[in-house]
C-alpha cells in the first residue's frame, strides 16, 4: 500500500466580497488536484497562480511573483515550459462563483518544489498564457490584471485516519464564514 494522499488548504479573501476555500490533495503519482469554490467574482476568466511569498500583511500585492524555482518564462499550465505556479484561468458564471477542478505535476505539496506556505491568487482579468503578442507583461504575469483574492496554503494535517476518530476542518475554525 502506498503512502497516504498529502492535502493543503488555502481559504480565499480579496476585494470586495471575493471568497472561496480550496483543498489541494497530491496522490502517490505527484499529481495535485485542486478543487473548491471562489465567489464575489466578476462573470468571465480569471487568472489563477501559485505566488511565491505566503505574506498577505499588503493584501495580496505582497505575495510576490508567480512561484518558479526553475527560471522559466510564464506560459499555459498544459506545458513544462512555465512557471510551476502558472495554473491557467477559472471561469466564474453569471452568478460570480468559480467552481475549481484542477489536476497538475508541477505543484507539489511536498519536497523542494513544495508549494506549501505560498499563496494562490485569483486576478481580476484572463490570463493570456504567455501569448499576448506585444504586450511586457504576456512573458511574466500572463498579463492577468489586479490581484482580487489571495489565500496561504496550509497543510491540512488534522484529517481521518484509522488510529484517530475525528475531523477537524482548518477552514471552520478559521474563519467561521467559511464552510469547507
Amino acid at each position: 500500500m502506498g503512502a497516504p494522499n498529502l492535502r493543503a488548504v488555502a481559504l480565499i479573501a480579496g476585494d470586495s466580497n471575493v471568497r472561496g476555500c480550496l483543498h489541494f490533495t497530491q496522490d502517490t503519482s505527484g499529481t495535485t488536484h485542486v478543487t473548491g469554490k471562489i465567489s464575489g467574482l466578476s462573470p468571465g476568466f480569471h487568472g489563477f497562480h501559485i505566488h511565491s511569498f505566503g505574506d498577505t500583511t499588503n493584501g495580496c500585492n505582497s505575495t510576490g511573483p508567480h512561484f518558479n524555482p526553475l527560471n522559466r518564462v510564464h506560459g499555459p499550465p498544459d506545458e513544462v515550459e512555465r512557471h510551476a505556479g502558472d495554473l491557467g484561468n477559472i471561469f466564474a458564471g453569471p452568478d460570480g462563483v468559480a467552481e475549481i477542478s484542477i489536476k497538475d505535476k508541477q505543484i507539489p505539496l511536498s519536497g523542494q518544489y513544495s508549494i506549501l506556505g505560498r499563496a494562490v491568487v485569483v486576478h481580476g482579468d484572463p490570463d493570456d498564457l504567455g501569448r499576448g503578442r506585444g504586450h511586457k507583461l504576456s512573458k511574466s504575469t500572463g498579463n492577468a490584471g489586479a490581484r482580487v483574492g489571495c489565500g496561504i496554503l496550509l497543510a491540512n494535517i488534522f484529517e481521518k485516519t484509522k488510529q484517530h476518530h475525528f475531523v477537524f476542518n482548518v477552514c471552520e475554525v478559521t474563519h467561521s464564514r467559511f464552510r469547507c
